[in-house]
């Protein structure tokens, strides 16, 4: 079984991995490069009017872009083995799992990680009000950790007790708060913020969603073929 998660794994999180490197240059990485110059200097707001609402921004750069991309793959490679582990788990006790049902996983795994928390602590920009890294790293594990145990009691759990724990523990974490700044004093624009905030979900959701769809199907042939 081992062999069938890493070889699955390897092969949906590098396909999709591809995708989201990607996307990330495509769409996030210019919003980086233009709020970069906000947190350094080079751009400044003046009441309301950017000094430059469209500066030219560095081009493509092999050493900066190409290790970019190559974190991208393995963090997608990471996220892929999660995923397909969690699938044989569910696999050795009558869940089936194909492409279309792998999708679903994926959209899961899309929510636990990326959207759930962003519903309180956002995707943010170089430049924005700075909190205690620790504080957010901790809330973060938190809030997935408690969003996935939701979605697995409500997948698979029987009965209104598991479906009021997850209702508990999807609501438990925003209940309590992410941690905020004291004062929302970054020096970004808060169009350019959105956007990025915006733009990281989208590319979230489209590497999740094809990581469970190519983690269900490598898995499904792996399986047809021992």
């Amino acid at each position: 079984m081992f062999s069938r998660i890493v070889t699955s794994a390897l092969l949906a999180g590098f396909c999709a991995g591809l995708l989201a490197a990607l996307l990330q240059l495509m769409f996030l990485q210019p919003v980086l490069l233009h709020a970069e110059l906000f947190e350094t200097g080079k751009l400044v707001h003046f009441g309301g009017q950017l000094a430059d609402a469209h500066p030219d921004l560095p081009g493509f750069d092999l050493m900066r872009d190409g290790l970019s991309a190559l974190f991208w793959t393995l963090l997608q490679v990471g996220y892929a083995l999660i995923l397909v582990a969690c699938m044989a788990f569910a696999a050795e006790r009558g869940v089936v799992i194909d492409a279309r049902r792998g999708l679903l996983w994926g959209l899961a795994g899309f929510i636990a990680v990326q959207f759930a928390p962003a519903f309180s602590l956002p995707p943010e920009v170089p430049g924005a009000a700075y909190v205690d890294l620790t504080a957010r790293q901790v809330w973060w594990w938190g809030t997935a950790i408690a969003t996935a145990v939701a979605m697995a009691l409500i997948a698979f759990g029987t009965g209104a007790g598991m479906w009021g724990a997850a209702v508990v523990l999807l609501l438990a974490p925003h209940l309590i708060g992410a941690p905020q700044p004291e004062a929302f004093a970054g020096s970004v624009p808060p169009e350019l913020a959105s956007m990025f905030a915006a733009r990281a979900l989208g590319v979230g959701l489209a590497s999740w969603a094809l990581t469970g769809l190519l983690g269900g199907y490598f898995w499904q042939r792996e399986n047809a073929g021992s």
